[in-house]
């Protein structure tokens, strides 16, 4: 069975940091271009970062430019999201994907709150 796991969501003041973390299982991890794409309320579903299979080609919305960073572990099947300098407008649910020519998979979320 094919799955994305989300973890490390949580509540934290402006400007803390967080890191989200995707553990996959049931596919080749290594053969899948992963992301991070967030959600706010009554918001459309957003790409926030990208890395490619071999971890070789990067990309950032520009919200997040400089704050966030995204890594990625073959050997753990895991992919992270550092998330510096957080923003009450960072706010969101934020979602792993797994993407492989037309095959694209979905974690569940785990929610982010920046609040004081």
């Amino acid at each position: 069975q094919v799955q994305l796991v989300e973890s490390g969501g949580g509540l934290v003041q402006p400007g803390g940091s967080l890191r989200l973390s995707c553990a996959a299982s049931g596919l080749i991890f290594s053969t899948y271009g992963m992301s991070w794409y967030r959600q706010a309320p009554g918001k459309e579903r957003e790409l926030v970062a990208g890395i490619s299979s071999d971890g070789s080609q990067i990309r950032y919305a520009d919200f997040v430019k400089g704050r966030f960073a995204i890594s990625r572990d073959n050997a753990k099947n895991t992919v992270y999201l550092q998330m510096n300098s957080l923003k009450a407008e960072d706010t969101a649910v934020y979602f792993c994907t797994a993407a492989r020519g037309a095959t694209r998979i979905w974690g569940q979320g785990t929610q982010v709150t920046v609040s004081s």
